[in-house]
C-alpha cells in the first residue's frame, strides 16, 4: 500500500452477524429512535443527550469496522469489544453522574479519580474512533492541537500560552459543552442523524433509481450524456449525503464506468465525477451537514444560509455542466444510447412519487420549520408515498433495517465530528483564533485579497484528508474571525469557509475524493484531482466574488443582485470557453488567455470593470468564431482526453 493510502486509509467495514449483529443491530435502530424522539418530541437535557448517544455510538463503530484496511471483516477481535465496552461504560457512567456535572463550576471544583478516569477513556475512545473512520490524516492533525493545548507553553513569541495541566485540559475537554460535547458532535446527533435517516429512506425505496433516470432524461442524449448524468445525479445525491468521497462511491460506481464505456478516459470521468459529487455538500437544499453548523456557530437561520448559497451552487454545476458539453463535442463523444433511457412517461409512472419528498423538504424550509423538521417531515412523506405501490411499501422488518442502517452510515461522521470539538475546545482553551488572526494579518497586513488567498489556502492545508464538516468547524474558529475583522459580514465569511472546506476533498496532493474515484476509474489519483479542479475552477472564484460583494449571495438591492448575478453568468460560461479552448472549433492560445482574464474580471464588485470584461469577452468570442483551426469533427483527433 503507497504512503498516501495508508495515511488516509480508514478501517475495513464488517458485516456484522452472529452474536455481535444481534447487539449491534437492535442498538442501532434503538438510536435513531432515540434522536428522532429527543429532536422533536421529547424535550430532554442536550448535554445529558450527546453523553448517552455518544458513547452508544463509539461502541458501534468498533464493533462495525476494524482497526485498519486488511482486518479481517468477519472476526471481532477482543481488543474491538473491550473498546466498545469502554465507550459504553464511560457514557453510563457520565450519565449516572450527569446531575453533579452539570452543577459544578469547570476548574474550580475538583475532578475525581473517577472523573480523570472516565474522562481519560472518552478521550482516548474518541481518537482511535477518528483514526478508522476518518484516517491518520485527521487523527494527526488533532494530536497536533492536543499536543500544543498540553506544552504550546513552552513556546517562544506569540504562539505561547499559559500552563495547561492535564486536569485543565481533561475538565474543558470532556466535562463542559465546549470540547468533546459542543457544537460539532451535537450537530452530527441531531441534523446529520436524521438528513441521513432521510437519505437511507430515499434510497430504500428507490428515490435514488429515480432521479438517476430523470437526470439521463435531461442530458443523457446530447454529447457527454453519461458525463451530464453523473453531473446531475451526483449533485442532487451529494446535497443528502454532504460526503464528496461518499458521493463519488455511491454514483461513481456507475457513473464512470458508463462515462469510460462511450470514449472518456478514466482521469476525464473520475475527475467529472469528483467535481460533480464535490459540490453536493455546497448544494441547496441540503447542502450536507455544513450548513446546520454554520447555523449553529454564527446564529444566521439555516433558511437564510440555505438561499444564500442557490445561486453560487448553481454557477458551480453550470461551469461544470458546459465544460463538460464543450470537451465532449470536441472529443466528438457521443450521448447515451436513447434505447437505454426509459421514457418521461414510464419514468414518472415509476418513480414520480419520489418528487414529493422534495417538494415537502423545500416547502417545510420556506414555511421556517427548524431543520430537524424539515428532515423528519421529509422522512415520513418519502414513508408515505412508498406505501402507495406494493413494490416500494415499507413493511416492519424494512423500518427496523432503516433505522439500523441509519446509525452504522452516520457513525464515521460522528466520530469525525466528535475529533472537530476537541480541537475547538483546545483552540478556546489556549486562545489560538486570535493568533491565527494575527498571523494572517501580520502575512498579508489589513489588504483584503492578499489575507483572503492566505485564509483560502489554509483551509485547504487544513482540509487535507478531513470531512469537509471537520474541515468547517476548524476554519470558523481559527480562520472567520480574521475574514470578519477585515470587513466581511458573518454570512460572507462563513460561507468562504464552506466552499474551500469543500474543494480541499478534490484539491491536490491530498485530494480524498479523487483517491476514492482512483480504483473505479483506474487512473491516477492526482490526474483526478487536477482535472476536478479544472472542472470547478468557478468554486475557487465564487467566494472571492461575494466576499468583495455579496449580491451573489441575494443580498442587496434587487437590479444589484440581477446585474451581479448576469455578470457572474457570463463569466462562468467565458472561463468554460477559456478552459476548454473550443467554441465551434479549437480556439488558439492568446485568445483562451484572453477570455480566461474577460472570465476572472466579469467576477470583480466594480461594474466599470464588469462592463469592459463584458465586451471584451464579446469580442473575443466573436473572434473565435471567425479563427481557423480544427472543427468539432476534427477536433477529436487533437485533442486530450
Amino acid at each position: 500500500m503507497r504512503l498516501a493510502d495508508r495515511f488516509f486509509a480508514t478501517g475495513a467495514s464488517r458485516k456484522l452477524s452472529g452474536a455481535y449483529g444481534r447487539f449491534a443491530k437492535p442498538l442501532g435502530a434503538l438510536i435513531t429512535l432515540g434522536i428522532i424522539a429527543t429532536t422533536t418530541i421529547w424535550i430532554v437535557d442536550l448535554f445529558a443527550m450527546v453523553v448517552v448517544f455518544l458513547g452508544a455510538v463509539l461502541s458501534l463503530v468498533f464493533l462495525s469496522i476494524g482497526p485498519s484496511p486488511t482486518s479481517d471483516p468477519d472476526r471481532i477481535p477482543i481488543v474491538d469489544v473491550v473498546l466498545a465496552l469502554l465507550a459504553l461504560s464511560t457514557s453510563i457512567y457520565l450519565f449516572i453522574e450527569i446531575d453533579r456535572i452539570a452543577q459544578r463550576i469547570a476548574l474550580l471544583d475538583e475532578l475525581t479519580t473517577l472523573d480523570l478516569f472516565f474522562g481519560s477513556v472518552m478521550l482516548a475512545v474518541t481518537l482511535e474512533a477518528t483514526r478508522r473512520t476518518v484516517g491518520l490524516g485527521l487523527l494527526l492533525i488533532v494530536l497536533g492541537f492536543l499536543a500544543y493545548n498540553l506544552w504550546g507553553d513552552s513556546l517562544p513569541g506569540v504562539f505561547s500560552h499559559g500552563v495547561i495541566s492535564y486536569r485543565h485540559f481533561l475538565d474543558i475537554l470532556v466535562f463542559t459543552t465546549d470540547g468533546l460535547f459542543g457544537v460539532p458532535v451535537r450537530v452530527a446527533l441531531t441534523y446529520v442523524f436524521l438528513f441521513g435517516l432521510f437519505g437511507v429512506v430515499l434510497h430504500r425505496v428507490g428515490g435514488g433509481e429515480f432521479f438517476f433516470n430523470v437526470a439521463a432524461l435531461i442530458s443523457g442524449r446530447s454529447p457527454g450524456g453519461p458525463a451530464k448524468i453523473a453531473v446531475v445525479s451526483s449533485g442532487l445525491y451529494g446535497t443528502i449525503s454532504g460526503s464528496p468521497t461518499a458521493d463519488v462511491v455511491t454514483t461513481g460506481s456507475v457513473t464512470i464506468p458508463m462515462m469510460k464505456r462511450l470514449g472518456y478516459s478514466g482521469t476525464l470521468a473520475g475527475g467529472v465525477e469528483v467535481a460533480a459529487s464535490t459540490g453536493g455538500a455546497l448544494l441547496p437544499p441540503v447542502m450536507g451537514s455544513a450548513a446546520f453548523l454554520m447555523a449553529e456557530f454564527t446564529g444566521i437561520a439555516y433558511q437564510a444560509i440555505v438561499v444564500a448559497a442557490i445561486v453560487p451552487a448553481l454557477l458551480y454545476y453550470l461551469s461544470i455542466y458546459l465544460q463538460v458539453h464543450l470537451r465532449s463535442v470536441k472529443l466528438g463523444l457521443r450521448g447515451v444510447d436513447p434505447k437505454t433511457i426509459p421514457p418521461p412517461r414510464e419514468t414518472l409512472k415509476q418513480g414520480g412519487i419520489f418528487a414529493v419528498p422534495l417538494v415537502v423538504l423545500v416547502g417545510a424550509l420556506i414555511a421556517g420549520y427548524s431543520p430537524q423538521y424539515v428532515a423528519a417531515l421529509a422522512t415520513v412523506s418519502v414513508v408515505a408515498v412508498s406505501m402507495l405501490r406494493r413494490s416500494t411499501r415499507l413493511r416492519l422488518r424494512d423500518f427496523y433495517d432503516v433505522l439500523a442502517d441509519t446509525t452504522l452510515r452516520v457513525a464515521p461522521a460522528v466520530g469525525a465530528c466528535a475529533a472537530a470539538g476537541l480541537v475547538v475546545g483546545g483552540i478556546t482553551m489556549t486562545g489560538l483564533a486570535a493568533k491565527f488572526t494575527d498571523l494572517i494579518f501580520l502575512l498579508a497586513g489589513d489588504h483584503t485579497l492578499p489575507s483572503l488567498v492566505i485564509a483560502a489556502l489554509i483551509v485547504i492545508l487544513l482540509g487535507m484528508g478531513m470531512p469537509v464538516p471537520s474541515v468547517y468547524v476548524l476554519g470558523a474558529v481559527l480562520i472567520a474571525p480574521a475574514l470578519v475583522k477585515l470587513g466581511l459580514s458573518t454570512m460572507s465569511a462563513h460561507m468562504f469557509i464552506i466552499y474551500f472546506s469543500a474543494v480541499s476533498a478534490m484539491t491536490p496532493p491530498v485530494a480524498v475524493a479523487a483517491f476514492a474515484a482512483a480504483p473505479i476509474a483506474q487512473a491516477n489519483p492526482l490526474g483526478i484531482g487536477v482535472a476536478a479542479v479544472r472542472f470547478s475552477i468557478v468554486a475557487f472564484l465564487v467566494p472571492f466574488a461575494f466576499a468583495y460583494s455579496e449580491e451573489i449571495l441575494l443580498r442587496g438591492p434587487l437590479l444589484a443582485i440581477a446585474l451581479h448575478i448576469a455578470a457572474a453568468t457570463l463569466a462562468v460560461f467565458v472561463l468554460a470557453l477559456a478552459l476548454e479552448g473550443f467554441f465551434r472549433r479549437s480556439l488558439g492560445p492568446s485568445l483562451r488567455l484572453g477570455l480566461a482574464a474577460c472570465g476572472i474580471a466579469l467576477f470583480a464588485y466594480e461594474w466599470r470593470i464588469q462592463a469592459a470584461a463584458a465586451v471584451l469577452a464579446l469580442v473575443c468570442i466573436v473572434l473565435s468564431a471567425r479563427q481557423s483551426g480544427p472543427s468539432a469533427a476534427g477536433a477529436k483527433d487533437h485533442a486530450r482526453p
